[in-house]
């Protein structure tokens, strides 16, 4: 099964499918960009800080705000409708390879 999310203006959409395997029950993410690697890691603790994983639609999707991040890469105006992502156990993360 593909699974993929969306990136536009700062902001990284995730479906429900994905989200109920990846971070069921967590409320937020660390949304990190190391070179060319989009990275989503879980957020055990909620004074651990992070981006909030805010609800989409009545599906479940969520979406998580990281303006800040992709400003500080000179990304804000990236736009990818389809993103393939996967899980990289060794960085705990998800984790997409940007263009």
């Amino acid at each position: 099964m593909s699974q993929h999310i969306s990136v536009r203006s700062g902001s990284v959409y995730l479906p429900a499918s994905l989200v109920e395997t990846y971070f069921r029950g967590i409320e937020s993410v660390v949304v990190l960009i190391d070179g060319k690697d989009l990275m989503i890691l879980p957020v055990h603790q909620a004074t651990a800080g992070g981006c909030l994983l805010k609800i989409k639609n009545a599906a479940g999707d969520r979406v998580a705000q990281a303006r800040d991040v992709f400003l500080d890469q000179d990304l804000i105006d990236l736009s990818i409708d389809y993103l393939p992502v996967h899980w990289v156990s060794e960085r705990g993360a998800l984790c997409a390879s940007l263009p």
